[in-house]
């Protein structure tokens, strides 16, 4: 993987905790007093609308928990969706390294809704990490639909030979490998490092 000069990388799971996954709809479920299985169904109507930004953040909440009266403000649940984000120490300072060593385009190839995404944008600095960012709130494609890569390919102009995804996912992994991308399947972010020196890329 020699010729490899752009890296797309996942966020959640990777650089930092998952956002708004499963895990953390079930925590917020416990915490507010919810019906999980109610949330999740209502959820799982309005996730690709609210992930490739169709839907906003108010809207979403009061088809998934406001649609009745509720004890608490949208402002305190989104504080809490908020709360479940925190960084990956080991692959962020990787990933600081690679951007600064100027050899690799750095961009995210990442499924998020557009709010959760710009706080940990700015929460986490990652403005100061990607040239680019092809969130599926920007680009209207989510992974592993092969056009989500295709696109970050397209607009960065690079070759499926030249890109390496990273991500945590197996069928994220799956799909880009499909289109001939390489890949670095992440399972433990503290061993990122290691696993993109056996992929031919080093930091530092």
């Amino acid at each position: 993987m020699a010729n490899v000069s752009l890296l797309l990388w996942d966020i959640g799971g990777v650089l930092l905790s998952n956002g708004w996954d499963r895990a953390a709809r079930a925590a917020a479920a416990e915490r507010f007093g919810l019906d999980l299985a109610d949330l999740e169904r209502r959820h799982e109507r309005v996730e690709r609308d609210f992930e490739t930004g169709r839907m906003d953040w108010d809207a979403y909440l009061t088809v998934t928990v406001f649609h009745v009266e509720r004890p608490f403000s949208k402002d305190s649940f989104r504080e809490f969706m908020l709360s479940r984000s925190t960084g990956n120490a080991r692959a962020l300072a990787v990933a600081r390294s690679l951007r600064e060593g100027g050899r690799y385009v750095m961009a995210a190839l990442n499924n998020e809704s557009r709010a959760l995404n710009e706080y940990r944008v700015r929460t986490f600095d990652l403005d100061r990490i990607f040239h680019a960012f092809f969130s599926s709130c920007y680009t209207g494609f989510r992974k592993p639909e092969p056009d989500a890569y295709r696109y970050a390919l397209t607009i960065t102009q690079h070759t499926p030979a030249e890109c390496l995804v990273l991500d945590d996912r197996p069928e994220n992994i799956e799909a880009a490998a499909g289109l001939g991308i390489g890949t670095v399947w992440v399972r433990d972010p503290a061993r990122i490092e290691e696993e993109l020196a056996i992929a031919g890329v080093a930091s530092g």
